[in-house]
């Protein structure tokens, strides 16, 4: 069999560097001028990427992952063909349709209507294609009330729902995704995550950047970490997904994983929230530090549930402030914060961890009341040995320090 045929996109010694001037231009005059300066003086390059070179087989879930600034960005732009390698080259087996910059096409004062049309003529469809995808798009959109109103009047969850809605309509045989699902609601990120599980069945090739490790693990097969421009280790989506994990790990091997942008989706009223969540463990504890916070309006009978689930999104730990052996009350008044710290033993081994937090009305009943904020995935850990298949955990020590609004450096992550 002819290895170039299973290959969708490769990418060989790609190398990009921008040029950033220290001059400033205050005039058109100083800006022609700095045009015929040597670009060696006055300024310095920044290399963005540095030699960078792997293969994706035709059908493959490829994922791209990184800290920030480490190139990802860059290296998907240059797959996109929006920007061109400094050198190396980028060879491309069929068509290819980037999921990046969605809307960037958009004219804010057309409606949405007449920007389906125009962004499907980018597309390439005739008027009469785009009549036939009309009806389906704006379903999938779920803007049926919207579509004769000026984009500029919509929010820019809307926009990112009609520009994915069209965008899937290309006929691609490799699509690029680079987190652009980040400002849907969770209904809809639903929706796109089942339209990918139908491009994974049709074996497509897909490439996907992103910071969660759970989709990461969920949909790729193989996937590359970029470190510094470089690529520091590539392999299966479960390899890589714990080296990038590793590289929030500091010499006493405690992590801060909710600082590292894993957060997950968010929901709720907001009456009361989390404002800064810190999970961090070792070999023998793990510890949370959470800074809560009301709103206007006195708050009783508040509740914080923690849940642990394992990869298979399994509950296999849940405790409250209710459910320790001293509980806890959260009362708030109107503006006030309050700090709770968790200090329990790391019963976990052999697997991988995602962290809940919910925070809600308290009741007697079984259910929970209203749902103030609940955060999924607010953080996730690995550990190593024998697997541990369930095992109820006390929180062990529990603590609320008050703490003065104006006081408290918050830290939410949206």
């Amino acid at each position: 069999m002819n290895h170039t045929r299973d290959v969708a996109l490769s990418v060989s010694n790609v190398k990009k560097s921008f040029y950033l001037p220290h001059h400033t231009n205050g005039s058109a005059k100083e800006a022609i001028t700095q045009l015929f300066k040597p670009k060696d003086k006055g300024g310095d390059y920044y290399h963005a990427l540095m030699g960078v070179s792997f293969e994706v087989k035709k059908g493959d879930f490829f994922g791209v992952v990184g800290r920030n600034g480490a190139g990802k960005s860059t290296l998907l732009k240059i797959m996109a063909q929006i920007y061109q390698p400094t050198s190396g080259q980028v060879k491309v087996s069929g068509k290819l349709v980037p999921f990046i910059e969605l809307g960037v096409g958009f004219n804010n004062n057309l409606t949405g209507r007449q920007n389906v049309y125009l962004n499907g003529a980018m597309l390439g469809f005739s008027k009469k294609e785009m009549d036939a995808r009309y009806d389906s798009i704006v379903e999938f959109a779920e803007l049926e009330k919207f579509m004769d109103q000026k984009l500029k009047n919509y929010s820019s969850g809307m926009r990112v729902r009609l520009a994915f809605s069209v965008a899937i309509q290309a006929d691609a045989d490799i699509l690029l995704l680079d987190e652009v699902l980040a400002v849907g609601d969770a209904s809809f990120k639903k929706k796109c995550y089942a339209y990918f599980d139908t491009l994974k069945e049709m074996k497509k090739t897909i490439i996907f950047v992103s910071h969660g490790m759970g989709a990461i693990r969920e949909y790729c097969n193989k996937a590359i970490l970029i470190e510094d421009g470089k690529i520091a280790y590539q392999g299966s989506a479960d390899e890589v997904a714990d080296r990038y994990m590793q590289l929030f790990e500091d010499k006493s091997k405690e992590k801060s994983v909710a600082d590292s942008g894993q957060a997950g989706e968010r929901s709720g009223s907001k009456k009361v929230t989390i404002d800064h969540f810190n999970f961090t463990k070792n070999d023998e504890k793990m510890k949370i530090d959470t800074t809560i916070s009301c709103g206007e309006h006195e708050i009783n009978n508040v509740q914080l549930k923690i849940e642990i689930k394992n990869r298979n999104k399994q509950v296999v730990a849940a405790f409250s402030n209710l459910s320790v052996d001293k509980i806890v009350h959260l009362n708030f008044e109107s503006n006030e914060t309050k700090r709770l710290l968790f200090d329990m033993k790391n019963i976990y081994r052999g697997g991988r961890y995602h962290v809940s937090a919910i925070l809600c009305e308290a009741n007697d009943a079984d259910e929970d009341g209203e749902i103030y904020d609940q955060w999924d995935n607010i953080a996730e850990f690995s550990s190593t040995g024998d697997v541990v298949r369930y095992q109820v955990v006390n929180p062990g020590k529990l603590s609320l320090e008050p703490l003065e609004t104006n006081e408290t450096q918050k830290t939410t992550r949206e």
